[in-house]
């Protein structure tokens, strides 16, 4: 059967016997994925002061995934306590994966020499697309395995041939039955591998079957983007050889065996400083983003001031992990004399505008003069989830599923609203909700805590009036 297009003991002696800090409950600003919980919004209000970005939470989850390549302990030091971890966190526990929270975010890991695959929490893995990224690692232990359709953001037909073709150059065959995909390994060294899409998912699972084969894999047309980068960061951190970070073409010679105990710090999240951006921009207001990898949003930056943006950036520094440039970024009050660019908003592999990035211009484009067209090319119902922001009074009008107009300026209203089922154009609305005057009422936030840790509170700490319900 073809693979369907959709929207898987004993253990090491470690520091785990005497560890009396277990996976927690998890604040009121996150949620169950059986509980909804609420945001009221008090907006019309300037934001002020600073914010610090969390770590990525793409790179974090392509990181759980690494994990299950060591037989030592594995510590991940200021990791994001979002949901979508937290559903990757329900699913290697159930296999066996030994993992603790401890103070500061920091998360540690322990693989048993056997896992137990057959317990595999399906309900967990239905929740997110990342579970797609186990194959890579599972691969090079079992013979055969089986891991539910992914799930994650609602947004159209997201095909996963592209793992499906690209794995076949490892040996793997995956065959579709009863919303499940059955992987049966003959493994082999591809040499030289061509990939059959540039996305960020399929890069890392390539990478991810590469990091343990001693023979060399060149991969071409690998994604350059900022999670792809950060996982080819911690595997060099094992030995694992990776030359072309960075670019689209990727020279791996991996490890047969990797049992290290190694810490590692993901790299700050630059979908969250677009967050912060749009945030400030919106409601005009003067804020600092620190630790801002400003390289990996360049162009982003570049379009905001051409749309008459002023902001400022300190001198650079680097992140944790001793490879990403990162700065302090203030974003200035513009006082609504921003101007929509004459040409396209669209997105691009890096070091084009990222996909993730797009949204957050929709607002910014609501507040501005004239009007910008939008083209969301990548998925085929997000641009929909935009047309939202037209209940808070963005002028937004939808040209096709791809395809928007958004004239500005526009008066933002208070609305009562329930998040769509996609992270991005949801927390697109709490931006809104923040620069309209009056009470407004999002409901059902679970996708924003998929991908954004305290959101509220932190919001809150700029001046924000955002309380958390149930």
């Amino acid at each position: 059967m073809m693979i369907p297009d959709i929207p898987s003991s004993d253990s090491e002696p470690g520091p785990f016997a005497h560890h009396t800090d277990p996976l927690t409950s998890n604040p009121l600003d996150l949620q169950s994925a059986n509980r909804e919980v609420h945001l009221r919004i008090e907006g019309g209000r300037r934001l002020y002061g600073d914010v610090t970005l969390k770590a990525s939470k793409n790179a974090a989850v392509a990181l759980l995934c690494a994990s299950l390549l060591n037989y030592g302990v594995t510590k991940f030091l200021n990791f994001p306590r979002i949901e979508e971890v937290t559903r990757m966190i329900e699913v290697l526990e159930s296999i066996g994966v030994k993992i603790n929270w401890r103070d500061n975010n920091t998360l540690e890991l322990c693989r048993p020499k056997k896992l137990r695959l057959e317990n595999l929490d399906e309900d967990a893995a239905r929740k997110t697309r990342s579970v797609l990224m186990l194959i890579g690692p599972l691969m090079h232990g079992h013979g055969e395995f089986d891991i539910p359709y992914a799930g994650g953001c609602k947004l159209g037909e997201r095909t996963v041939k592209p793992h499906q073709y690209a794995l076949e150059e490892f040996g793997v065959s995956i065959t579709a039955t009863d919303k499940r995909y059955t992987v049966k390994v003959d493994k082999k060294s591809p040499g030289e591998m061509t990939l059959y899409e540039s996305g960020n998912t399929v890069t890392n699972n390539t990478i991810l079957a590469a990091a343990s084969m001693a023979e060399g894999t060149l991969i071409q047309a690998a994604s350059c983007d900022y999670m792809v980068q950060d996982l080819c960061y911690f595997l060099q951190k094992f030995g694992v050889e990776i030359e072309g970070i960075g670019t689209p073409l990727l020279h791996i010679r991996g490890l047969s065996r990797i049992k290290q105990n190694i810490e590692y710090t993901p790299t700050e999240d630059p979908i969250e400083a677009m967050f912060f951006i749009s945030a400030a921009v919106t409601t005009d207001s003067e804020i600092t983003i620190k630790r801002v990898p400003f390289r990996w949003i360049s162009l982003e930056l570049t379009k905001l001031k051409r749309m008459g943006l002023r902001y400022t950036l300190s001198s650079s520094y680097k992140a944790a992990n001793g490879h990403v440039d990162l700065a302090d970024l203030t974003i200035h009050r513009h006082e609504g004399k921003l101007s929509a660019l004459p040409d396209k908003l669209h997105p691009n592999i890096w070091p084009g505008l990222n996909p993730d990035s797009l949204p957050y211009f929709v607002p910014i484009a609501g507040v501005a003069t004239g009007r910008t067209l939008i083209h969301d090319w990548i998925y085929e119902r997000r641009a929909v989830y935009y047309a939202e922001l037209s209940k808070l009074g963005i002028k937004v009008e939808l040209l096709d599923q791809h395809r928007l107009h958004v004239q500005g300026p526009s008066e933002l209203i208070k609305a009562n609203m329930s998040c769509p089922p996609a992270l991005r154009p949801a927390s697109l609305l709490l931006i809104g909700m923040l620069a309209a005057s009056g009470v407004s009422v999002l409901r059902n936030v679970y996708v924003i805590n998929r991908g954004y840790e305290d959101l509220a509170a932190r919001l809150n700490m700029l001046g924000a009036s955002v309380e958390v319900f149930s």
